[in-house]
């Protein structure tokens, strides 16, 4: 491709670049690119929104340059602010390590292994804070040349002090330490979700403190959650995870809206929408789920989940296997549904019950019922199924 082209291409679906001019000037110059990426290990799983970074981030790669993924050990346990009407919960070190763990083995199933650079950053950061010869002095000099009223510039922030909602100390400096990591790593170029634009520029702000040549910046759409109201996040319960197993995803694509299938062809996938658009919507869904499961699965998986739900929801047929629970007492089905894991707890159980959405053998179980043991399928929602057995 030429120079046009492979500017025009590595843009494609981003929001913000800041700036084309740069962008345009740094892949022109013959060198490999150092392209940053943070994520912050704050739960088990990378999910669908973080696939929309890392599929940019791969067609760097693609065109020859490193994927510097850093993973952020120090800045998780801080809390990113980033689109957030409260505090986030402090995350202990024992918890984020084994996060972490899973993090670096999930991203390979987008970026190219042999090309990415795993980095931690509280490898500097730590020093930064917590050692008065290596790191303290540093702290000092970065600090007095970034202003409080820049940090304050946030949207998120001036919309919880006018809601008069707590901001923490830790979380007005996130937007530094996540800086800092551009001016530890070199970067030449940082991407991340639109909501992350203040802090990727603080990185560029620190950059030239530093004397280096400032990152370009891009941004990319935020993926909104299964639940069509809030951006994918393992917080709000509204994700889709690489690691779900084949059916859930299959289930997960399924429930979402019309509209919002059409989202996640935009962003997930490289397919002709003018082609999608004219498919039936039930058809355009099992497609998609389809094409998501052989990306992060294998082929054979994404055919048998589809068999699987058509088997289930279309000829209204039970699955071919399902997990036994054995009943030894009355008791009510709240309780039971909890202990033998169909739902997170009695709260939600009752939750189902009240809306419908439990049966048993294929009969709408009511309110308050009392279990007495016997041998039937328990079925909660469309995706849930447990043969009960005294």
């Amino acid at each position: 491709m030429t120079n046009e082209e492979i500017l025009k291409e590595i843009g494609r679906g981003c929001t913000d670049i800041v700036s084309r001019e740069e962008l345009a000037e740094k892949l022109s110059s013959g060198k490999k690119l150092r392209v940053k990426l943070g994520v912050d290990p704050t739960s088990r799983d990378l999910h669908l929104g973080h696939s929309v970074v890392l599929a940019k981030l791969r067609q760097f790669q693609d065109l020859g340059h490193t994927a510097v993924l850093i993973i952020g050990d120090f800045t998780a346990q801080v809390g990113d602010p980033s689109g957030r009407d409260s505090t986030r919960p402090v995350i202990d070190q024992e918890t984020v390590e084994k996060n972490a763990e899973t993090y670096t083995q999930q991203a390979f199933k987008v970026l190219d292994k042999a090309k990415t650079e795993i980095r931690f950053n509280g490898e500097w950061l730590k020093a930064f804070v917590g050692d008065a010869s290596a790191g303290v002095s540093g702290l000092i000099g970065v600090a007095k040349n970034i202003t409080v009223s820049r940090l304050l510039e946030r949207e998120d922030f001036k919309t919880r002090m006018k809601a008069a909602v707590p901001i923490s100390l830790l979380e007005i400096l996130y937007p530094v330490f996540q800086g800092y990591d551009s001016v530890a790593v070199k970067a030449d170029i940082e991407l991340g979700g639109q909501d992350q634009i203040f802090n990727l520029l603080v990185g560029r702000d620190l950059q030239k403190l530093h004397s280096q040549c400032p990152q370009v910046v891009m941004t990319m759409p935020l993926l909104i959650g299964t639940d069509g109201a809030r951006k994918m996040s393992k917080s709000y319960g509204n994700y889709v995870a690489l690691n779900d197993q084949p059916a859930e995803i299959f289930g997960k694509i399924m429930s979402v809206s019309d509209a919002l299938m059409l989202e996640y062809y935009a962003l997930l996938t490289a397919s002709d929408m003018a082609e999608i658009k004219k498919l039936h919507p039930m058809e355009a869904k099992k497609r998609l789920a389809a094409l998501l499961i052989e990306k992060y699965h294998g082929r054979e998986e994404a055919a048998a989940a589809r068999e699987q739900f058509e088997k289930v929801f279309s000829k209204k047929e039970l699955p071919a296997e399902i997990e036994v629970f054995k009943v030894e007492k009355p008791g009510k089905l709240s309780q039971l549904m909890a202990a033998c894991g169909v739902c997170g707890g009695t709260n939600e159980a009752r939750r189902l019950i009240e809306q419908g959405a439990v049966r048993l053998d294929g009969v709408k179980a009511p309110e308050d019922l009392v279990f007495e043991p016997r041998d039937c399928v328990l079925q909660v929602g469309r995706r849930h199924f447990r043969k009960l057995i005294k």
